[in-house]
């Protein structure tokens, strides 16, 4: 009589890594998320971060990416370690539908995290041209998910398992293209009032006017979601006077040479008299670099 074949390792051990895997993209989501809703600033160890987290492209329906990235892998962390807590002999069957039914959702699941991921990847490389390790981390972990997905088990209709996966792949992509329409939207606005919703006082637009006359100068970018929540502390009328300079060059009116001359870094970047200023500035603080001498009741 033969012995019974005993599993391979992989196939035994795949849900603990799969869980494991799932608990690092957790505390990777976790902390972007925490920082982005108090208004935290993400330690980076590599320049780039910022221009990534900070982009629009980092918000999806008003909330961060990372939030949904941390509902997808607890779901995953779920799917995995969920047969476990069926330990009973008289729920055997039961825990054998969890596991076939967990599978296919893990499946699912890391196929549409790893389209989401590369997409985001493509975007970080060719349309911000930044490095995030955080957002890196991640996609290597949805990828790392589906790897395992594939050779933690034996998978007896392989065509089945590509058919699904073609079909999630086409529901992920509308998806993408779905929730970021608005920011290939902002790409056709020649205006840089573009996303504005606030009226100007009459100190901002003297302030405006002021800071095109000694020269100054504001570097940004089309999705740049600091840009515009600096473009909104002036209000529409006055936001159409400053000097604004589009960075990126799939922006429109790009001028993306100007960037590289002056060494921009981050969006947006203020150049005032000589001086550099990263990030958002206050109408005070613009006021006072400029040496505005108009009203200030901004």
């Amino acid at each position: 009589m033969r012995s019974k074949r005993s599993k391979p390792w992989i196939h035994r051990n795949s849900r603990f890594i799969i869980a494991g895997i799932a608990a690092v993209g957790v505390a990777i989501t976790a902390y972007l998320t925490i920082e982005k809703l108090t208004g935290g600033t993400v330690v980076c160890p590599v320049d780039g971060c910022d221009n990534v987290l900070n982009s629009e492209y980092a918000t999806i329906l008003g909330l961060p990416l990372a939030l949904f990235g941390f509902l997808a892998y607890v779901s995953m962390g779920t799917m995995a370690i969920a047969p476990w807590l069926i330990n009973s002999d008289s729920q055997k069957q039961l825990r054998s539908q969890l596991e076939n039914w967990s599978w296919l959702f893990m499946f699912v699941g890391s196929v549409s995290m790893t389209i989401f991921s590369s997409y985001l990847m493509y975007i970080m490389a060719f349309e911000i041209e930044s490095l995030c390790l955080y957002c890196t981390g991640s996609a290597i972990c949805s990828l790392s998910l589906l790897i395992l997905t594939l050779i933690g088990r034996n998978w007896e209709d392989i065509g089945q398992l590509i058919f699904t996966a073609i079909i999630v792949g086409m529901v992920t992509l509308v998806g993408i293209f779905a929730v970021y329409s608005p920011i290939y939207s902002a790409t056709a606005s020649t205006e840089n009032t573009y996303g504005v919703t606030t009226a100007s006082t009459p100190a901002k637009v003297a302030l405006a006017e002021h800071l095109t006359e000694v020269g100054a100068k504001m570097y940004g970018a089309y999705w740049c979601s600091h840009c515009q929540e600096q473009k909104n502390l002036f209000g529409k009328e006055a936001v159409s006077k400053i000097n604004y300079i589009e960075c990126d060059p799939k922006g429109k009116n790009s001028q993306t040479q100007l960037c590289v001359e002056a060494s921009i870094k981050a969006y947006p970047t203020w150049e005032i008299n000589g001086k550099v200023q990263e990030g958002v500035v206050s109408m005070e603080n613009l006021a006072k670099l400029s040496g505005y001498k108009g009203p200030t009741n901004f």
